[in-house]
């Protein structure tokens, strides 16, 4: 096959561009429609920002939608890992092998069902892993019809990018999809790079905002960050990074030791009835995070921060051991969530000292500072919570003063051999 000319590559790279946009978008779009149903199916729910858990079901209808989702979503995984084609992560695919479309696309559908049921853990891997496939079956196209066959590099960039713009096409959040593509995936940063990524997640933006609009994922207060951040960024940076790095070891050692066999029928299910019974009562364990963070951002009770340091360790808990128990899903908006709580409560012992220090701005820094921590990821994390958050400009300056210490500090922990 002749080498391509580099006009042609850039006219190749452009056009897979534009179509890979459209496609992961209308895929986080189609995925989030399915989470709708599914919540409204088994909780009477319709997620929003204001109605960010189902508060007003009962403890035992509660129950019964994660027991259930435990046990269809452990009987789907159990096929798929032992009678199906195994899925094959983004990482993998980045190297080379092949995402096969059914099993993908059943898997991403599994995660979706067990996270909308009330499944503790985040949804943004599903939307991330279909992007990819999708990348994937379109250079297979270009090959087989076109006779088209991109470079490694450029194959490796739209993998990355596709697997970005499904996150953008499901939070909104362009930024935060190139950020994902580029710090996490492709590891990379080239003009090339950033122009493919960044205006793939653009056009998946705008196609998943045709079901979301471009609301904030999380509702939060109004204000300037002022100076006074900064007594919170002090302390939150680093102790965030600390807790950050443990998390992260946890969320390894989960899908190190994840369960792939017969005891995965009995391990999800009994992490299910686990969720349901602390549910019963904390109905904000469920889901991916939001139903937690939400309300942490805009707590002002003190009488409550014991709650919600609680339903933060809870929720840790919980997810980790989900995946340890065989389910798959994403692990950053749980880090938003339990950051969040530490946050808001940091916040709340600073502000008997320093008045002027703002609850729900203390929360959003301990949510990007613990997010940056446990996935090694300080712009990714700065950029995510500045775009779901609807934030201005004064954000940036604490948010970024907090990812850094976090992310120095969480490196110390998990790096010991290069810290000297």
């Amino acid at each position: 096959m002749d080498r391509m000319s580099k006009s042609h590559e850039n006219f190749i790279m452009t056009i897979s561009t534009i179509v890979l946009g459209i496609v992961a978008g209308t895929g986080s779009l189609l995925l989030g429609a399915f989470l709708d149903l599914i919540e409204s199916l088994f909780l009477n729910f319709n997620e929003t920002a204001t109605h960010p858990f189902a508060g007003l079901i009962s403890p035992a209808h509660r129950m019964l939608s994660l027991v259930t989702g435990g046990l269809v979503a452990a009987v789907v995984w159990w096929l798929m890992r032992t009678r199906m084609k195994p899925a094959v992560g983004i990482s993998k695919a980045l190297d080379g092998q092949e995402m096969p479309v059914t099993t993908t696309i059943v898997h991403v559908l599994t995660q979706i069902f067990f996270v909308a049921t009330g499944g503790s853990v985040g949804r943004e891997l599903a939307p991330r892993e279909l992007g990819a496939m999708l990348a994937q079956t379109w250079q297979r196209l270009l090959k087989r019809f076109r006779h088209i066959e991109l470079s490694d590099d450029d194959r490796r960039l739209l993998i990355a990018s596709a697997a970005g713009a499904g996150f953008a096409g499901v939070y909104i959040a362009p930024i935060t999809g190139a950020m994902f593509c580029l710090e996490l995936l492709y590891k990379k940063v080239t003009g090339r790079a950033v122009a493919v990524s960044l205006t793939m997640s653009s056009i998946a933006m705008l196609v998943g905002s045709l079901l979301r609009g471009f609301h904030p994922y999380y509702a939060v207060g109004s204000g300037a960050f002022s100076a006074t951040s900064v007594f919170v960024v002090l302390i939150l940076g680093p102790l965030c990074g600390i807790l950050g790095a443990y998390f992260r070891q946890a969320f390894q050692w989960a899908n190190q030791h994840q369960t792939r066999d017969n005891h995965l029928l009995w391990q999800l299910p009994a992490v299910a009835v686990v969720t349901g019974l602390i549910a019963t009562t904390f109905p904000q364990i469920m889901g991916n995070g939001r139903a937690l963070a939400q309300p942490a951002f805009m707590n002002q009770s003190v009488n409550l921060i014991w709650l919600f340091l609680i339903g933060g360790l809870a929720k840790a808990i919980v997810t980790v051991f989900s995946l340890r128990a065989g389910a798959s899903g994403g692990t950053l908006t749980p880090s938003i969530a339990i950051g969040a709580t530490i946050g808001m409560a940091l916040g709340f012992a600073i502000h008997l000292f320093v008045p002027a220090i703002s609850i729900w701005q203390a929360g959003i820094i301990g949510a990007a500072s613990l997010l940056a921590s446990s996935q090694q990821a300080p712009l990714m994390a700065l950029f995510m919570l500045f775009e779901v958050c609807h934030l201005d400009h004064s954000a940036l300056l604490p948010l970024g003063l907090g990812v850094a210490l976090a992310t120095t500090t969480s490196h110390v922990i998990l790096n010991p051999s290069r810290s000297h």
